[in-house]
């Protein structure tokens, strides 16, 4: 009696942030009584305790076993099409290197036989010949070594790109096999069933090396931002999921679910290590069981209405949330990054513009902005556009429903900010005396943009870390909005467009006179 083996290609993916769950479903005819149905070919990586079964059928699921099949070999007409492919790019590489030979030998004897008449020349001058006979003969010997140096450099372009396909073949071949290695994990489902009948069959399976991260898009238009929500998925699993129900999770399945408890905290005298048997102490048996053990049924998602406006379907579970992306994403197990859209979201930002000019001129536009959605965002890197340009990339952290973040969204060059040192007085220390440093800056800040701009200038005063090194501010012009105990000082001003301001900054440095100064800078 032949092996019941039913073809459950892959149906649906949840992929998390550092693994995946895949599902297969297939339907097969099986004859009444107790009899195994295999479902094959899966995926070598598969988390054995993470393997569940249902399906539709007069049919009782007694039990599921994973097992690895061994076979000779395993035929694949991809990897017998590649196959024949590399032995076409051998035969290319082989072609153009004989068509080389016969050039570069060809190209050697032009050589030696002009080396030869060169003496042949003067007799021929000496005896009376013609210039016209010499001229054509060395015209021919001349075109036919321009002709063969010419071949020879098309035939070197026609090497390179036969190594270049060859070298692909090679790459895609060597990817396949590892894919398609002849040895396979198989789960054998045990049936009962009543009588013949068609059973639908539904598997499904924790794999590592998978996973998926986010990635956003900033565009700024007026005072609107519209922020783009992408998952970027990988995964190294053996195993290509073809297009079909993908699903992005935020939930990180732990190896165990256990609350947090703390255990007592000892002081003790320090002792030397004690020895160990080579290899190291073996595991407990609970650690043992922690590193394999998957509750995989333990995921509970409640579902709500999809949110209209958004490209992604949303379930909001307990403590995570799963994203549907609108159309079938294909992802193939060699590892490249595949981008699904998640959600698309416009947020009110307040803008501003912010500069250092202690350190430098330059003004960043900034947007704080409150995450007005229903969604948790992901740590994750963002694209900055304003309108339909790109200004920069910018680091999106963590970012929660109801809390603000501050966006970096590149530099204004409309902001004209100088800083320079107006004054600068030093004197040395007498006996019984200190020596004091003063300095004087000034900043001047423009509005050339056609709006009124918020502007935020930071600027600093020196902190002092020895009781003989003394730090009095002299001018501050105007007030500063905050001063720090870290000596960081902050402006807040309003330029109407083509207004300009002017911050004065002075403080005096005192040193007692044995005191060597050091970290002074103007």
């Amino acid at each position: 009696m032949s092996e019941l083996v039913v073809e459950a290609p892959i149906v649906a993916v949840t992929v998390y942030p550092d693994r995946a769950r895949v599902t297969r479903r297939g339907r097969i005819a099986v004859p009444g009584g107790d009899q195994t149905v295999y479902v094959e070919p899966l995926s070598m990586m598969l988390d054995e305790d993470s393997v569940r079964v249902s399906g539709r059928g007069r049919a009782t699921v007694l039990g599921v076993d994973v097992l690895t099949r061994h076979h000779a070999q395993a035929p694949d007409v991809s990897v017998a099409e590649l196959e024949r492919q590399r032995g076409e790019a051998q035969d290319a590489v082989a072609a153009v290197g004989d068509a080389d030979d016969v050039q570069a030998q060809l190209e050697t004897f032009l050589a030696q036989l002009a080396k030869r008449a060169g003496g042949s020349f003067a007799k021929a001058l000496a005896s009376g010949e013609s210039d016209a006979e010499l001229g054509g003969f060395t015209e021919s010997l001349a075109g036919r070594l321009s002709a063969v140096r010419a071949s020879r450099r098309e035939l070197v372009a026609q090497r390179r790109d036969a190594d270049q396909r060859l070298a692909a073949v090679e790459r895609r071949l060597a990817k396949l096999r590892e894919q398609k290695a002849p040895d396979r994990r198989a789960a054998a489902v045990a049936l009962e069933v009543q009588s013949d009948a068609d059973v639908e069959i539904e598997l499904s399976y924790v794999v590592p090396l998978a996973g998926w991260t986010s990635s956003y898009d900033v565009r700024l238009t007026g005072d609107r931002l519209t922020l783009n929500w992408y998952g970027l998925i990988t995964q190294h699993t053996g195993e290509d999921w073809p297009e079909c129900e993908l699903t992005l999770s935020t939930a990180r399945p732990t190896v165990t679910a256990k609350v947090p408890e703390l255990d007592p905290w000892y002081l003790d005298r320090a002792r030397p290590p004690m020895p160990q048997a080579p290899g190291g102490m073996p595991f407990s048996r609970e650690s043992r069981m922690a590193a394999v053990t998957t509750d995989a049924a333990g995921w509970v998602e409640q579902q709500s209405a999809p949110l209209a406006a958004l490209p992604a379907t949303l379930e909001q579970g307990v403590t995570a949330a799963t994203y549907t992306p609108p159309r079938p994403v294909a992802v193939p197990a060699d590892g490249a990054t595949h981008r699904a859209t998640i959600a698309a979201i416009d947020l009110d930002a307040e803008l501003d513009y912010i500069t250092a000019p202690v350190q430098s001129t330059d003004v960043h536009l900034r947007a704080t902005v409150v995450n007005s959605s229903d969604h948790t965002l992901p740590a994750g890197k963002a694209a900055v556009f304003h309108d339909a340009d790109f200004v920069g990339s910018a680091a999106l952290p963590l970012w929660a429903p109801g809390e603000d973040v501050e966006l970096a969204l590149g530099l204004d060059d409309r902001i004209r900010v100088e800083r320079k040192l107006v004054r600068r007085d030093a004197t040395k220390a007498t006996l019984g005396s200190t020596r004091r440093r003063q300095v004087e800056y000034e900043t001047k800040i423009e509005n050339h943009t056609p709006r009124k701009a918020r502007i935020t200038v930071l600027d600093q005063l020196p902190v002092a870390r020895d009781h003989e090194i003394t730090v009095k501010p002299v001018t501050a012009d105007p007030e500063p909005a905050e001063t720090t105990d870290l000596g960081v000082l902050t402006w807040k001003l309003d330029l109407a467009p083509g207004a300009e301001s002017t911050i004065k900054l002075g403080f005096r440095v005192d040193t007692g006179k044995t005191v060597d100064l050091t970290g002074w800078r103007e």
